[in-house]
């Protein structure tokens, strides 16, 4: 009896190919789920992004509102339009570490590292500066310039100034955009309409060091780096606005003594040797690579490039010609001067988002989603 008895309970337990089968059907299962969980965990980064630009934007016209006019760009050295936001987006604790009478950096501009008194300020992390979906590191440590080691937080939300058409993409002069150099623009000058018309957008940070590769070599997209385009391109201010052509590949782009309107995609493959910008750079002019200090590459954009082109960000002295860019699919958002958040396509007419990003061009609205 005891024989029979454990023979059935021996029966009914599973075999080999049953379990094989359970397994099979519970990897099936997974296979099936695991899309859907990484599709609505990016559902939620994206709008976490959305709604950091939202209140980016609402800072902007607090400002605007309480200084009479949008921020301006600080020379080189200065800090960034970001800082000056963060009283008016509920960031005092930081703000009161900020004294805007003294420089944010010190030393030379091609070896820039914080200021030793705002070290600490430097490396705090803004969770509201931050795209949730980027995967670059949140605070890179610099390591190549004199001096010792020093951390910077970074930043996916770049301050507009502008088309980038004609020489508006030197921020030096005054531009189209809400802001440049010592400007003053009022939401009342933003004549083609503040729905129509980009304060900020979101960028892809930098990462990793500096490169040099050979001509028409790239890294990876999408571009955690960005391509230094100065060769071939004077540094020197010039009597109108613009940077003048020194020589290839550049000369091709000269209008009125200076670059404007360039060809980026018969130029950029064919610049000799080029640096590519990551975070670990001793000019602090990585992309995004920090939100306290201003300049071009750290905290500003223009919308010469449409969103997640295949063109990369080019820097070119201390000005550049830029593009939304995300790691979400389609396209990459954009806060608008009515505070409102649109992610702008991937295939947007160039012309349509140069538009966008201008505030007084006259251009028609529509078709900036």
């Amino acid at each position: 009896m005891q024989r029979i008895e454990s023979r059935e309970a021996a029966g009914r337990g599973f075999t080999l190919v049953e379990l094989l089968v359970v397994i099979a059907i519970v990897a099936v299962l997974v296979g099936l789920l695991l899309p859907a969980v990484q599709g609505a965990r990016e559902a939620a980064r994206k709008t976490a992004c959305l709604s950091n630009l939202r209140q980016l934007a609402l800072g902007m016209l607090n400002y605007e509102l309480a200084r009479r006019s949008f921020p301006p760009t600080d020379v080189a050295g200065g800090f960034s339009i970001q800082a000056r936001l963060l009283p008016f987006m509920e960031e005092t604790a930081l703000a009161g570490m900020i004294d805007f009478r003294k420089t944010a950096t010190s030393t030379t501009f091609n070896a820039q590292r914080p200021a030793a008194e705002f070290l600490t300020l430097f490396a705090t992390p803004v969770p509201v500066f931050l795209c949730p979906s980027d995967p670059a590191p949140v605070v890179t440590r610099v390591t190549v310039v004199a001096g010792g080691p020093f951390d910077v937080a970074g930043l996916s939300y770049m301050v507009s100034v502008g088309s980038g058409s004609g020489a508006t993409y030197d921020q030096r002069w005054p531009t189209d955009g809400v802001v440049h150099e010592k400007s003053a623009v009022r939401l009342s000058q933003v004549t083609d309409g503040a729905s129509r018309t980009v304060l900020l957008s979101e960028t892809v940070r930098s990462a990793g060091d500096d490169v040099s590769l050979s001509t028409g070599a790239t890294p990876p997209f999408p571009w955690q780096k960005t391509l230094n385009g100065s060769t071939g391109v004077s540094s020197a201010r010039q009597a109108v606005p613009g940077y003048a052509a020194t020589g290839s590949p550049w000369s091709a782009a000269m209008v009125g003594g200076v670059i404007q309107n360039p060809d980026l995609a018969a130029i950029w493959p064919t610049i000799a040797n080029p640096t590519w910008r990551g975070a670990n750079t001793n000019t602090l002019r990585g992309r995004g690579s920090s939100w306290a200090t201003t300049g071009a590459a750290n905290t500003l954009t223009n919308g010469y490039i449409t969103p997640n082109a295949s063109i990369p960000d080019v820097i070119v002295h201390a000005a550049g010609f830029f593009g939304p860019r995300s790691h979400h699919r389609g396209g990459a958002a954009a806060a608008f001067g009515d505070g409102s958040v649109r992610l702008l396509s991937e295939s947007i007419d160039p012309a349509v988002h140069r538009g966008l990003h201008s505030r007084n061009g006259g251009e028609a609205g529509g078709g900036e989603r």
